[in-house]
């Protein structure tokens, strides 16, 4: 994979209550084509610091650079622009639509609308079979994969996931979390935040684990995956509450 970061986070302070923060000063990179997973404790700041990325939480302190652009504040309906994508946990998708009704909207104003269509259609064969369905038909797996396509449409160079495999079956999260790897392979970045972190590890490349609002370790996520201590703590060896 090339190098350099796509995305740098410094020293970020934010919440969404002013001189209430969640977020206590937090330093995070993801590596260009690289898939960065984020973990910790219900309540580490995890999902608020996705949100704070996407523009969707006030900023009191730090910066957020895409690219070498700030982005600090960045307004929602800029982040296609600036190539980047959210993919909430809930509310991804518009269930009283169809599937390719859902992938029009996000192409609304593209020029190359059809052939986007095809091509999203050609990376998810499950969807292209169920085009003509409503989205609120779809499994549960299938509806994170229409919020991936949905997020993937407008061909970002970083995609933010917020918990993908949240209530899903194992073999659906497990595909979810695979799917999220495959897109770093075609020049997508990912920054994850997830529960799921076993799966999320081994197929991540680095990891930042956060509680209280802060940075706690880092590194390849490899070596999380196999730090005894780390196991103990945030792996199931020990009880969340003993932490």
């Amino acid at each position: 994979m090339s190098g350099g970061n796509i995305l740098t986070v410094a020293g970020i302070v934010a919440g969404y209550v002013k001189d209430l923060p969640i977020l206590r000063g937090i330093d995070l990179a993801v590596r260009r084509n690289a898939l960065t997973t984020i973990i910790g404790p219900n309540g580490a700041g995890k999902s608020t610091l996705i949100k704070t990325i996407a523009g969707l939480v006030p900023v009191s302190a730090g910066t957020v650079t895409l690219d070498d652009t700030p982005i600090t504040g960045i307004r929602a309906d800029r982040m296609a622009d600036l190539g980047m994508a959210y993919v909430p946990q809930t509310d991804n998708i518009f269930k009283t639509l169809t599937i390719r009704q859902n992938l029009a909207l996000v192409l609304r104003l593209s020029r190359r609308r059809e052939t986007r269509l095809e091509e999203l259609f050609d990376l998810f064969p499950p969807l292209k079979d169920k085009q003509g369905d409503r989205a609120a038909s779809l499994s549960g797996g299938q509806r994170q994969m229409l919020a991936v396509a949905m997020a993937l449409a407008r061909e970002p160079s970083l995609i933010l996931m917020d918990e993908p495999s949240a209530g899903l079956a194992p073999k659906a999260a497990a595909e979810v979390l695979d799917l999220a790897h495959r897109l770093t392979r075609d020049g997508v970045s990912i920054l994850l935040v997830e529960q799921n972190v076993k799966q999320a590890l081994r197929v991540s490349d680095h990891c930042y684990i956060l509680a209280e609002g802060r940075n706690q370790l880092d590194g390849p996520a490899a070596d999380i995956l196999a730090d005894p201590i780390v196991g103990e703590i945030y792996l199931g060896r020990r009880r969340m509450n003993d932490v």
